[in-house]
């Protein structure tokens, strides 16, 4: 049985999720939690960490009730093995009870995290995949792109899918003038998009427009991988490029854009209608934004 997957990061780690559809509720990785707490890179570390220290919570009387081992995570091998996994009370207990309170910012973080307007926007992002919206909007136009903003942050902020008025700048680059907004946001809607360079030309343009106030990328990211789809039957897997390389490589791309084709490039698939893929997507690409 196929279930619902997501993945949420902490300390640049991923803590990977498996959605229980007969419970309502969400089971977490176990070891995941583990490697994020403790900021380990080694898997099998943090493996032996987790079974050590879910024994010595036992033998303090904190019982974990809810660890299972009906869900299965891709292992480092690239398989899928059962592995512990515990819901969001037993997060919380383990958080807690974690040795010299080392895992207070994380137990912050979790707490927190889907109370804000990233954590609400990107419920809704995922909720793009059964809305039917997708395959109603018209790839490549601006209208289409002001859609899906309008769809992620309605009712978060006031401005979703609306059009900036005001000029913007991030880390000492300014965006395009909104003023000349009519003519540059008609020049890209116009850019071919019969081959990957010229799509991906494209969606440079529109990064370096930046039409909105707040969430570009997340929308734009979609944006890129709809008018993908039409063209080329292909999408990109997000989960296969990492953070720093694409940041990199979009502030690249104002001059040069042959790091950021690169990587796209390398990451194509056709699992086009794939909701695995299209989840981890959006989990990639709030990934993408998180301050590190």
């Amino acid at each position: 049985m196929a279930h619902k997957k997501s993945i949420r990061f902490f300390n640049n780690r991923q803590v990977r999720a498996v959605w229980d559809e007969g419970h309502s509720k969400w089971w977490f990785s176990a070891i995941d939690i583990v490697r994020a707490i403790n900021n380990e890179e080694d898997y099998v570390k943090a493996g032996n960490y987790w079974r050590w220290l879910k024994k010595k919570l036992s033998d303090q009387g904190v019982q974990l009730v809810s660890v299972t081992h009906d869900f299965k995570f891709e292992a480092p091998d690239g398989k899928q093995r059962a592995s512990d996994a515990l819901d969001t009370q037993c997060v919380q207990t383990l958080a807690k009870n974690y040795p010299a309170n080392r895992a207070n910012n994380f137990l912050d973080w979790f707490t927190y995290s889907d109370t804000t307007i990233d954590g609400q926007s990107k419920k809704k992002a995922y909720d793009l995949f059964e809305s039917g919206l997708l395959s109603t909007l018209e790839p490549g136009t601006v209208r289409c792109l002001q859609q899906i903003h309008a769809y992620i942050f309605g009712g978060l902020y006031d401005f979703a899918g609306q059009i900036r008025t005001k000029n913007i700048s991030k880390g000492g680059f300014t965006f395009a003038n909104a003023m000349h907004f009519p003519q540059i946001l008609n020049e890209i809607e116009q850019m071919p998009e019969t081959s990957f360079d010229e799509i991906v030309d494209k969606y440079v343009e529109m990064n370096v427009a930046h039409p909105f106030m707040e969430g570009n990328g997340r929308s734009t990211r979609i944006w890129l991988d709809l008018i993908l789809k039409r063209s080329l039957k292909k999408c990109v897997d997000w989960s296969m490029i990492d953070k720093n390389d694409y940041l990199q490589a979009m502030r690249l791309s104002v001059t040069d854009s042959t790091t950021i084709k690169s990587l796209l490039i390398g990451a194509l698939t056709v699992k086009i209608n794939d909701r695995e893929t299209f989840m981890k997507g959006i989990d990639y690409s709030y990934y993408y934004e998180e301050e590190s």
